[in-house]
């Protein structure tokens, strides 16, 4: 009897010691912001762990620091930002961390942004008067699904410098991820068709890269500048503007100020449209795809 149990024993001392060893051949990854997650996921499959460290109904310029998203960096292999300005609150983070890996210049930090072609970037010098204007262009690339090859890329570059042997299967799993993106891109672009040209009014300005990809123009912000509440001043304009030019769809993100959406919506008969600004910014909105998927539905609805 005590031989049965002391063989059951070494057999679940030999299982978890399996199980341990498994986990921690995965490569620990944390991503600034959702999409970032879900692309790292799609390219690293089995061989990565990924968290993150905004929410997809958060502000992404505006991230809290927090002792518990330092604890996430601390243990991290790899870190993966968005760059662009647009979540340089990381960098309290990474010096609140203490990890090597992370630091800009480490072996484990990926710049996703690296490629881009960047819109909106300034022509004049920046500064705090104009708002929250970034020097090196419009952050919110993520939000174009045709900026997918560039992102995975970077990011299946970062992975192979860490885990080489791993190599083959990142760039496979990144060209099945890619098929899926192309596939969906025909989808999308087929649906939006008939209302190329069409003028939206969005609420802040981070929506231009899903705008320009399917060939709808963007009319005007809610905001004065961008991250500036409007000014009294300000609304009028933009709802005479909305009304000469027959605006149908104001669209906003979680973290904009609803009520104030809806005031300007009922003033100008738009539709007031919330999309997602990223993967989780919408309930049941908890993927790369089924974000394009949301936000192609949702505009065509509106703009029929």
């Amino acid at each position: 009897m005590r031989r049965l149990i002391l063989g059951l024993l070494l057999l679940v001392v030999g299982l978890s010691m399996v199980v341990t060893a498994g986990a921690a051949s995965k490569l620990r990854v944390v991503a600034t912001i959702p999409d970032l997650k879900t692309l790292t996921e799609a390219v690293g499959g089995e061989h990565v762990e990924v968290d993150t460290l905004a929410r997809g109904t958060q502000n992404a310029h505006e991230v809290e620091i927090k002792p518990s998203l330092m604890l996430k960096l601390r243990r991290a292999d790899a870190l993966v930002v968005n760059g662009l300005d647009l979540d340089n609150w990381a960098d309290l983070l990474i010096q609140g961390s203490n990890n090597a890996n992370v630091v800009r210049g480490g072996a484990g930090f990926i710049d996703a942004s690296r490629g881009i072609q960047v819109l909106e970037v300034p022509t004049t010098r920046v500064d705090r008067s104009m708002g929250d204007v970034h020097p090196l262009g419009n952050p919110h690339y993520t939000i174009d699904p045709g900026m997918a090859a560039t992102v995975t890329d970077n990011i299946r570059q970062g992975l192979s410098r860490l885990a080489p042997e791993h190599r083959a299967a990142f760039d496979r799993n990144r060209q099945a991820f890619l098929g899926q993106v192309e596939e969906g891109m025909a989808r999308w672009g087929k649906a939006l068709e008939p209302f190329k040209g069409a003028k939206i009014v969005v609420y802040h300005p981070q929506w231009i890269y899903l705008l320009t990809r399917f060939g709808l123009v963007e009319d005007g912000w809610v905001e004065d500048r961008p991250g500036i509440p409007p000014s009294p001043g300000h609304l009028t304009q933009l709802i005479r503007r909305m009304k000469d030019d027959r605006v149908k769809v104001l669209v906003y993100a979680a973290w904009n100020d609803r009520s104030l959406v809806t005031r300007i919506a009922q003033e100008t008969g738009a539709k007031p449209l919330l999309l997602a600004s990223m993967v989780g910014g919408v309930k049941g909105v908890d993927s790369y795809i089924g974000m394009f998927d949301y936000n192609v539905k949702a505009l065509v609805e509106a703009l029929q």
